[in-house]
């Protein structure tokens, strides 16, 4: 009886364990079946997707412009709309500047200076505003020069595959404003504006005398920083000095006043510095980043590039500035003016010398 109930259980685990090697045998081969069944199906899709984008010149970077797109989409038009935010905070500060040297530094001048002191103050400060004012309003509100849409007789380098028209040499295309831009060099939020061919002058002279001026506030007001940051540290003494709220408020201007134009001066000294070398190089911000691949290009090819625009270091500061005689430097570069830049941003003449002005 014991033997017979032993065989029986003996039985029935053989069973289970036959059922559960071909239960696993079925689970198996329906896997590999359904996948022999998706592969075909995930191929085809796969073809059809490829066959939707893929061309010769796709690569990683195309991939990657495709995925950031929404994001380069959003960055243009926040750039678009802030850009007019900005030109008001630029005017916001530059006029809290001109009021506190009104109101709180020049008065002081006036008290302690000699009357040559002074009328030198007084006529530096009035030039470098003027000089600030007028190139930075014409710096928004002159075009920075578009390629003709019309014309099929402009030379043209290659097309623009956004605004589909021929785009001649140093022209680029602009996402914030979406146009191409003659000689684009960077499109600026401070102005709200593109710089290009036609206001390039405008923008360098506005960051050139707005650092002079910072500069020229923070030398001159340095003594009445000292003076008001001891006065505003010792109102935390016991018992604190007697100030009047004029005097809290001008001692507080002033800290302010030196503290803005000082950082300002810093940061805006570089960005001219760093435009300043490359106008003497003749190139512009764009164009600084494709000679740069040209340049590494050229050299496992065993040839040395040469920038076509650069026409001697002094020769490329007069064509930005417009100076063909010597009393230009005066009346273009130390004066208002609105004269137009040299050319008119489709063709640039090169060198007569230079018959290759790509490599030599």
């Amino acid at each position: 009886m014991g033997g017979a109930t032993r065989s029986w259980r003996w039985l029935v685990a053989r069973v289970m364990r036959v059922l559960l090697h071909w239960s696993r045998l079925c689970c198996w081969s329906r896997r590999g079946q359904l996948a022999r069944k998706l592969r075909p199906l995930w191929r085809y899709w796969l073809l059809v997707l490829k066959s939707l984008y893929y061309n010769s010149l796709c690569d990683s970077d195309t991939v990657l412009d495709a995925v950031f797109e929404p994001i380069y989409w959003l960055v243009d038009n926040l750039t678009r709309w802030f850009g007019v935010a900005f030109v008001c905070l630029v005017v916001a500060l530059t006029s809290s500047v001109v009021i506190i040297v009104y109101m709180c530094v020049l008065p002081l001048i006036v008290e302690t200076y000699s009357p040559l002191r002074v009328l030198t103050h007084i006529i530096y400060g009035h030039w470098n505003l003027v000089m600030v004012t007028f190139h930075y309003y014409k710096a928004t509100h002159t075009s920075p020069g578009n390629p003709p849409q019309e014309r099929r007789d402009v030379p043209s380098v290659t097309m623009c595959k956004k605004c589909i028209i021929p785009k001649p040499a140093r022209t680029h295309h602009c996402s914030v404003c979406n146009r191409c831009i003659l000689k684009m060099d960077h499109h600026c939020p401070w102005l709200n504006n593109c710089v290009g061919h036609f206001n390039h002058r405008y923008f360098f002279c506005f960051c050139v005398y707005m650092m002079l001026g910072c500069v020229y506030c923070s030398i001159s007001s340095f003594d009445m920083f000292v003076d008001a940051y001891n006065a505003i540290e010792s109102t935390y003494q016991t018992p604190a000095p007697d100030y009047t709220f004029t005097e809290r408020l001008s001692h507080k201007s002033i800290v302010y006043l030196w503290v803005l134009t000082s950082s300002v001066a810093v940061a805006l000294g570089g960005l001219t510095l760093w435009h300043f070398i490359l106008i003497m190089r003749g190139e512009t911000s764009v164009e600084r980043h494709i000679n740069r691949k040209e340049s590494k290009r050229l050299a496992q090819l065993g040839k040395v590039f040469r920038n076509p625009y650069h026409f001697g270091r002094v020769n490329n500061l007069k064509i930005l500035f417009g100076v063909e005689k010597r009393s230009h430097w005066v009346t273009r570069v130390l004066l208002p003016s609105s004269h137009p830049p040299h050319g008119d941003g489709i063709t640039w003449d090169a060198p007569p010398h230079r018959t290759d002005p790509m490599a030599i």
